[in-house]
């Protein structure tokens, strides 16, 4: 011990000869300090410390000299020997007997405080060193001599640390760290930091850090956990009031825990605020200073919340945690600020809105319902106000966020049951004795779903989804129609949205509105690029459509007698029937799978899934019980069964299934109603159904025309060829040999034929022993049928020939009775030939290589009767079938083109004649036909019809609609399958699609730009933009676009030309189009190719300026060039699009900056090019329409004001080569956001006195706040001028005007002041004289010449 006594006292006693307050302790003589003072303290002996003093004493060292040898050790040196003497310090503070007062100074304990900090520091840039060692090119040896565990003597070490300092790793162990920070906490129980404030920030402010600083280095969650325990005893020993004012103190340790609270998912947060909640809180509880922190706490976590979506949300839930620990007074409070919070900036409004489902979901009664009375000031009720206003938000952000919340909230509270009546209530859903806001949920959801913004639309059609089961009722019919509309939206995510929201309401409901607008809206989507959409239609397809089908197939016995009178009510009474065995809108799916457009999708979702052996045999069990029972209940009640048909869609969907399912069709049950439809047919003397149709008129209550038995005659034949492998051989070949002989009779529909050729040729080979066996058998009754369909159609051509010739030669009376004669076989004759000419096309397609030498000249007879081309030899036609029969001479086209494509020869020789009739026919029917061959001969002989694709697209004009449509979607079908190429005119004559008459072609148009040609063609709608400017106006003013036209006729056709508000709306709905199909870089090449190409060349005399159609094209561009969607978003859309993107679920990092980054250098770019090239234009440009006096100069003056009021400070710079352009430009900026805010201000003051005359004026409600108060008018204009302080100011002034109006109405008292040259001058007597009775004064008179007048420009 006395050798320990003389190293400390000689090393001290040299230190203190230096005099050099910088000079550090050795490590070796803090080492014997520290065993010193830990063996005193261990022993309880003072001895050892009191000779320790003596000696310090007698050599002239102080205590305060000791304590300041030891901070100088604490600020300089390595990391342990840092710890050490801070260790050391704290002992001698602790040690017995040992003057506090004289050891403890401010410095000395900023030090300390500062070795605690480079602790971690030293260790973070060790790493960072040997990261950065690694990522160089340096040797792993040497690596670890200079920062391994092993080479803790080869590191160099300086006493004082500098920027040359080398990093000490050799001997870091976070031991050390343990009895600094337990013996900081033992000290303050020793000396009062009261008198040292800024001792005791530093102190809170480093023990707040260490937990966070020390989270990387941990492995061991044990230790880290001990470690965090000591650092937050600290905290709570510092709020004693012995260290300062309670309040200030918790201020600031509270303060210094945000960001540790404010972290995402991490150990330290977790333990920050398991402090704040479990010990803060129960301190705050007996303490009123302490609490009064506490209690703001959670608000100045607000204050601080980031404005990133995932740090953001992390805030919301630490908040929350605090909140539900918080006593109910409290909570309140809070309630209040974040309702108050809503009505602020965008960030604090954004984090409201994230902030109050939590309340909702986290607090208990958020609806009030053991509140007395209802109050509907009850904080919940408020909370949901205030959600719902948001919705309607400036912010398409918090639009979106408060739409996805409320969607949380709604569903959250649904569950309880207790609830959900006042919910309704409140929402809209039903009568809430006024306490629901104006136009309910509903009328919110249509705007919402329609928002120009895509989250927007997302988060609407989820709030759809998740209160649909609040309704109760059925879904509003506008609000059906929206969604099934987002079903087609161009975004994937919008389209599952819309899908899973219908989807809800057709789970949950069976009428027949929402069945029939899921059914062709969703299953259409089969066809989606997305292939994980059409995954989710056959899911859903199966489980609401077939599933549900297959889960009512097992009904119960029918008990049901009712009166039956006429054939309506018979109808009726079978529906009611089935319907009470089959709920759930059974019959109502069937029905509305009968629509034509709804049966293609059906198809392909049949065939998907039953290739995927999805499909279950109960769905072909229970349409055959379906079936069976509406025969029964037709039996039941002695009804004649030739007047009976099976439910419509039955027959159709068993078909469709059958294929799959062919053991679960039983042969019995088709073999019952075949005959029984067979039989009914026989009956029928007339053997066309369309004949038969109109003699049954009196059946047409009861469904049962012979359209419907066609129908399902056909499905029925369908069926049965789907099974027909299962059939037995007997009955097979009987149903063969009928179906045969069916067909030589010539008698049936097409569309019976197309289906018994069909079971014919599937039986023949199904049931031959080999497929040569089978291909014999079908082409020999192939060839017979051909042979006796060729007799029919000569035998009718001839007969039609003779009765022509006949006549010629005939008196008057003897032609009117022959052809009276002749009218009673014609009509039959001719139905016959016509079915024979189609069931040669069928026969075709099934045997391509049956003998068809007879047949292709008597059709190329047909074909080209009546026209110019000379006719066929061997049968003499000398009368037009054209004229005669229009029926067959269609059908012979329809004919030829199968023929053709069976043979290519043929093909080569009849296309140019197709292409002609397409062009001079007169029948829509037949011109729709030939659209429909022309497209398969694209697909099978390309080059053949490459050249006449221009000829093809005319019928996008055609006056038909059905043509104008076909051409439409064969067209492009045939480009998305690069059959026919995006090039020369096609493009631009597929623009006028987007403004066609019909609205379904617009639709179509709409999503080929919107989503396939977007996904396909990107640059389509870039480069040919400018020319479809010209195009569309029928522009040859310009040199450079005259080669772009056809002829005349083709280039008036296929353009809008005109300068009527009809033809600019339409033009400029198709450059919009055009518009929102390219990306930002693309939108400021073709404004600069606008003013390059159409401006300068306006200005420099190359586009004719006196020609109408130049003048059209000038005024389209510069309409194009002021609307919103060519224009660049500025920096200050940068954040919406990026918080548009995390809801959406992109990827917070990379996606943002790389959205920011791109849209800031565009936003670049396009201001330089405003000012170097744009601007100079304008100016020439604006100098030549004024030597012009051209009416065009509004408008470019409208789109130089669009151009410039981003940049209204540097209006000066840009406008510097014309100044009083620059004068005009800013005059016209201020009147006009003058003049549009006050329309707006009057119109919605009008409007909202239109819709409630008892609506107070503006600025003068009272009573109680209500939410129909919040959605005013004031709410509305916000949204439509931007900020609440030009509301007030635009209001206020609109006010005084009206009361200025007003008074001075009064004064003029409804007259208005005539003209002055009008008015005679008025004798005045002098005043000097006398005035008789009834005279005025002259003071009266003076007074009337000096009054004034005052007129209205309003009113003017």
């Amino acid at each position: 011990m006395e050798e320990v006594f003389f190293r400390i006292t000689s090393e001290l006693e040299t230190l203190n000869n230096l005099n050099d307050p910088s000079t550090t302790i050795s490590e070796s003589t803090l080492s014997d300090l520290q065993t010193l003072f830990a063996n005193a303290l261990d022993a309880d002996d003072t001895e050892d410390i009191d000779r320790l003093w003596d000696e310090l004493a007698s050599k002239n060292i102080s205590p305060a000299s000791l304590a300041r040898y030891i901070s100088s050790s604490m600020d300089s040196g390595p990391t342990h020997h840092t710890l050490l003497a801070s260790q050391v310090y704290l002992s001698l503070l602790l040690s017995p007997n040992s003057p506090v007062l004289s050891l403890f100074n401010p410095v000395a304990f900023i030090s300390l405080l500062s070795s605690i900090r480079r602790f971690f520091k030293k260790k973070q840039l060790g790493d960072e060193a040997g990261d950065s060692g690694s990522r160089g090119q340096v040797n792993n040896n040497k690596k670890k001599k200079g920062g391994g565990a092993g080479g803790g003597r080869g590191v160099r070490r300086n006493a004082h640390a500098g920027e040359g300092d080398e990093i000490d790793t050799s001997r870091f162990d976070f031991r050390l760290l343990f009895p600094v920070i337990e013996k900081l906490e033992s000290v303050l129980c020793r000396i009062h930091l009261d008198r040292f404030p800024d001792s005791l920030k530093s102190l809170i402010q480093t023990v707040c850090e260490v937990p966070v600083a020390a989270l990387e280095f941990y492995d061991n969650l044990g230790s880290y956990n001990r470690l965090s325990e000591l650092c937050y005893r600290i905290l709570i020993g510092v709020l004693k009031p012995e260290h300062g004012n309670e309040t200030d103190t918790a201020v600031e340790v509270l303060r210094s825990l945000v960001p540790s609270i404010l972290l995402l998912k991490s150990q330290a947060r977790t333990s920050a605020l398991r402090f704040v909640t479990h010990q803060m809180m129960v301190v705050a509880k007996g303490n009123t200073a302490v609490r009064k922190a506490v209690v703001y706490l959670p608000r100045y976590l607000v204050s601080k919340a980031p404005e990133r979506s995932e740090p953001r949300a992390a805030a919301v839930e630490s908040i929350m945690e605090i909140i539900r620990v918080m006593e109910f007074e409290n909570r309140i409070g809070f309630v209040d600020y974040v309702i108050k919070m809503s009505e602020g900036k965008t960030h604090l409004r954004l984090l409201a809105v994230d902030l109050i489902p939590m309340l909702l979901m986290s607090l208990p009664d958020p609806l009030g319902l053991n509140v007395e009375d209802g109050d509907e000031n009850w904080w919940g009720l408020k909370c949901l106000k205030v959600m719902i206003i948001r919705c309607s938000d400036l912010n398409a952000a918090i639009r979106a966020r408060s739409l996805s919340n409320l969607a949380q909230v709604v569903d959250f509270l649904f569950g309880d049951v207790k609830g959900r009546d006042r919910l309704k209530g409140l929402l809209g859903f039903e009568d809430a004795g006024g306490r629901n806001w104006e136009g309910g949920l509903t009328g919110l959801l249509r705007k919402r779903c329609m928002d120009e913004k895509a989250n927007v639309r997302k988060a609407a059609l989820l709030l759809i989804t998740k209160s649909t089961a609040l309704l109760g009722r059925s879904v509003d019919g506008i609000l059906l129609k929206t969604m099934g509309i987002a079903c087609s939206d161009p975004l994937v995510s919008i389209r599952k949205a819309a899908i899973s929201a219908l989807s809800e309401a057709f789970r949950r409901f069976s009428d027949e509105s929402v069945i029939i607008e899921w059914l062709h809206c969703v299953p259409c989507l089969i066809t989606d690029n997305e292939s994980s959409i059409q995954e989710e239609i056959e899911n859903l397809f199966l489980e609401l459509v077939l599933d549900r089908l297959s889960g009512v197939g097992n009904a119960g016995s029918i008990n049901s007698t009712f009166p039956s009178s006429s054939a309506s009510g018979k109808m009726e009474s079978l529906n009611t029937v089935i319907e009470s065995v089959y709920p759930g809108g059974v019959l109502n799916i069937l029905k509305s799978i009968c629509d034509s457009e709804v049966m293609i999708c059906t198809r392909k979702i049949c065939t998907s899934l039953g290739k995927k052996k999805r499909l279950k045999p109960a769905i072909a069990v229970s349409l055959q019980n379906i079936i069976k029972t509406s025969e029964s209940v037709w039996l039941n009640h002695s009804w004649p069964i030739e007047q009976w048909t099976a439910p419509p869609g039955c027959w159709f969907l068993l078909s469709e299934v059958s294929s799959y399912l062919s053991k679960a069709v039983r042969w019995e049950f088709l073999h019952h109603h075949w005959q029984h439809l067979d039989k009914t047919e026989s009956n029928n003397k007339i053997g066309s159904p369309l004949i038969q149709r109109g003699m049954d008129s009196d059946l047409d209550g009861i469904g049962s025309d012979s359209a419907a038995w066609a129908g399902d005659r056909v499905y029925l034949l369908q069926t049965i060829s789907n099974v027909s492998v299962e059939l037995p051989p007997e009955p097979a070949a009987e149903l063969a040999h009928n179906l045969l002989k069916r067909l030589e009779e010539f008698t049936m529909h097409s569309t019976e034929v197309n289906a018994h050729v069909k079971a014919l040729r599937t039986l023949c080979k199904r049931k031959a022993l080999s497929p040569e066996e089978g291909d014999t058998l079908v082409l020999k009754w192939v060839n017979q049928l051909l042979s006796k369909a060729l007799r029919i159609i000569e035998a009718y051509i001839t007969e039609a020939s003779d009765s022509s010739r006949a006549n010629g030669f005939l008196t008057p009376n003897t032609t009117s009775n022959r052809k009276g004669r002749k009218k009673k076989t014609t009509p039959k004759a001719s139905l016959q030939a016509v079915t024979a000419v189609y069931t040669v096309g069928s026969l075709v397609i099934i045997s391509p290589s049956a003998d068809l030498k007879g047949i292709i000249p008597v059709l190329h007879t047909i074909i080209t009767s009546g026209g110019s081309e000379t006719k066929s030899k061997k049968v003499p036609a000398p009368v037009s079938i054209k004229n005669l029969a229009p029926s067959l001479y269609t059908q012979s086209w329809l004919t030829m083109g199968k023929i053709c494509l069976a043979d290519q020869n043929l093909a080569k020789r009849y296309i140019p004649v197709f292409v002609q009739e397409l062009e001079k026919n007169d029948c829509a029917a037949l011109r729709n036909n030939i659209i429909v061959m022309m497209a398969d001969f694209c697909v099978r002989y390309t080059a053949l019809v490459d050249c006449y694709i221009s000829k093809i697209t005319n019928c996008l004009r055609d006056p038909c609609e059905v043509v104008r449509r076909q051409t439409f979607i064969l067209l492009s079908k045939l480009l998305q399958r690069d059959y026919v190429k995006w090039r020369g005119v096609l493009f631009l004559r597929f623009l006028l699609c987007l403004v066609d008459d019909s609205q379904k072609i617009k639709q179509l148009a709409d999503f080929l730009f919107g989503n396939i040609l977007k996904a396909k063609a990107p640059l389509l709608a870039y480069n040919s933009f400018v020319e479809a400017i010209f195009v569309l106006n029928d522009c040859h003013a310009h040199a450079g676009h005259s080669e772009s036209q056809g002829s005349q006729t083709q280039s008036r056709l296929f353009s809008i030309r005109g300068s009527d508000e009809k033809s600019r709306s339409q033009r400029m709905h198709i450059y919009v189009s055009l518009l929102k199909q390219m990306a930002p870089e693309h939108l400021l090449a073709t404004s600069a190719k606008l003013c390059a190409e159409i401006l300068a060349a306006a200005s420099d005399g190359l586009l004719d300026l006196d020609d109408i159609t130049g003048q059209s094209v000038l005024q389209d561009a510069l309409q194009i060039l002021a609307c919103k969607e060519i224009r660049i978003q500025s920096n200050r859309g940068v954040a919406v699009d990026t918080t548009e993107i995390e809801d959406e679920g992109g990827d917070a990092g990379g996606t943002d900056a790389a959205v920011a980054a791109r849209r800031k250098l565009v936003a670049q770019v396009a201001k330089k090019s405003l000012i170097q090239n744009a601007i100079p234009i304008f100016i020439e440009l604006k100098r030549l329409l004024e030597s012009k006096n051209s009416p065009l100069i509004g408008c470019l003056m409208e789109c130089l004001r669009v151009l410039l009021k981003d940049y209204k400070n540097e209006i000066d710079d840009i406008l510097v080569a014309d100044r009083q352009l620059q004068k005009e430009l800013i005059y016209d900026m201020q009147k006009y956001d003058t003049v549009k805010a006050k329309s707006t201000v009057v119109e919605a003051v009008a409007t909202m006195q239109k819709l409630n005359p008892y609506r107070s004026p503006l600025g003068c409600r009272s009573g109680p706040s209500k939410l129909s108060n919040h959605l005013d008018v004031n709410g509305k204009l916000a949204e439509q001028l931007g900020s609440a302080q030009k509301v007030a100011s635009v209001v206020g002034d609109v006010a005084a005007a009206a009361t200025v109006k007003s008074v001075l109405r009064e004064v003029n008292r409804g007259m208005s002041t005539p003209q002055l040259n009008s008015i005679s001058r008025p004798k005045l007597k002098s005043s000097m004289r006398g005035f008789s009775k009834g005279d005025r004064p002259s003071d009266v008179l003076e007074s009337l010449r000096r009054r004034q007048t005052f007129e209205f420009g309003e009113e003017n």
